[in-house]
């Protein structure tokens, strides 16, 4: 038994010191100690009347998991005191004194609680892999994550720009039933805080990527929410805009511009593949010049080294007779310049090129993508003048990948939502803090 100077060390020691003193600590093995602990205050409120009693009528001694410390597995043994009700008209009889380090009938101190949660959600890791680490079982470490979330993800906050973007939830799989074989392709939605003067957090996810997911998720917000979005950020998608349009019939929308150069950086490609075929009746090897040089031709124009401009110009002469390929490029290019202007005159005068150039190609793929701008041309005029991506939540589809590879995938859909939501809020204030 330790004397009163070093009980008040030991406490301060293993962080006790708040709420228990420490009775004894003695050695279990090589990396176990065992530390048998008391509260400090002798008395405690009647949960049934609220009187004060220290009246003790036995002390039972129950067992706690607690963090590691100096690299040694702790053993604590509470010795709880119960007490006897100082009212006699009160029913409760008697009850044992509850303490802020662990939750009444718990096995576990909160800070243990606490730690299994952040080395989940943080690090990104399997659950398995923290519960082993810290010898507890797989229930017990998601449990702890399931309480963490619920004072980690608050409300979405209102904000002016939603950007909506969706990412695979899992790979694709053929499923048996009774009427044969059904293809399984199951998609998650993100809404994310795209504004300029936002926090930038993702908002939520629902599982799908149609217009009804949207309508639902957005159905679920409050109607302060849905009041202060002004512009949503998608990508060009039919369902989304049906979705966007049926739950917010007053905000606009606007197209990210990476999604449309990817549209004319297909589009290029497509030529290639089609004028090769017709060539050599064969699709593109090394040999090709244009095969060869396939990144140079979705390279942007002001990107190109002059070593690179000269394989251009030398593979467009020499290796695309109908110049489709080079026609194809151009209209590429300038659908490139149409996307980096903001100011409504010189828009207007890149519009009419783009589309004058796509005329010109006379070319079924240029024609294709410029009824597409056509068709969504009031959405990318808003995304042009007010300077919008999609930026943000690309980059937490990176992140909610990333989450997905560490589960090596997930069947429960609701744990894939908590894992993405806890590890972008424990990670997200470290990165803004940089």
């Amino acid at each position: 038994m330790s004397n009163g100077t070093s009980v008040d060390l030991v406490s301060v020691l293993f962080g006790l010191e708040d709420e228990f003193s420490v009775l004894r600590v003695d050695r279990q093995g090589p990396v176990s100690v065992r530390v048998v602990i008391e509260q400090t205050v002798r008395e405690g409120p009647c949960p049934g009347c609220g009187v004060l009693s220290g009246s003790v009528k036995e002390r039972p001694t129950v067992r706690l998991k607690d963090l590691p410390a100096s690299g040694q597995r702790m053993e604590w043994w509470w010795r709880k005191r119960r007490l006897v009700c100082a009212e006699p008209a009160c029913p409760t009889g008697t009850f044992t004194q509850t303490a802020a380090a662990a939750r009444p009938r718990a096995r576990l101190t909160e800070r243990l609680r606490t730690k299994l949660a952040s080395a989940i959600a943080t690090g990104n890791r399997a659950v398995s892999g923290v519960a082993d680490e810290y010898q507890v079982s797989w229930p017990t470490a998601h449990k702890a994550l399931i309480v963490a979330a619920a004072s980690w993800l608050p409300e979405p906050e209102p904000t002016t720009v939603v950007g909506i973007d969706e990412t695979r939830a899992r790979s694709v799989r053929w499923i048996l039933e009774e009427v044969g074989w059904r293809r399984s392709d199951p998609w998650m939605t993100s809404f994310v805080d795209c504004s300029t003067t936002g926090s930038g957090s993702l908002l939520g996810l629902t599982p799908g990527r149609s217009g009804l997911c949207v309508k639902d998720w957005l159905g679920e917000q409050t109607a302060e929410f849905r009041d202060r979005i002004e512009i949503v950020v998608i990508d060009p998608s039919a369902p989304y805009a049906s979705g966007i349009r049926a739950t917010l019939p007053d905000a606009r929308i606007a197209v990210d511009k990476f999604h449309l150069v990817q549209l004319a950086n297909q589009m290029v490609t497509e030529v290639r593949q089609r004028v090769t075929r017709a060539r050599f009746g064969r699709r593109g090897t090394a040999a090709d010049a244009t095969w060869a040089n396939r990144r140079i031709l979705l390279t942007g124009a002001d990107r190109l080294s002059p070593k690179q401009w000269a394989r251009l110009g030398d593979m467009l002469d020499h290796d695309d007779p109908t110049d489709e390929i080079g026609a194809a490029w151009g209209v590429k290019e300038r659908l490139r310049m149409l996307l980096a202007e903001s100011e409504p005159s010189k828009i207007r005068w890149r519009l009419a090129d783009f589309y004058e150039a796509a005329i010109d190609a006379a070319i079924p793929e240029t024609i294709r993508l410029a009824t597409t701008i056509q068709a969504w041309w009031p959405a990318v005029l808003v995304a042009l003048t007010h300077q919008l991506t999609n930026a943000r939540t690309e980059g937490f589809n990176r992140i909610i990948k990333q989450v997905k590879r560490a589960g090596c995938g997930y069947r429960n859909m609701i744990n894939y939502e908590r894992r993405i939501m806890t590890h972008i809020a424990v990670t997200r204030p470290q990165w803004s803090a940089a």
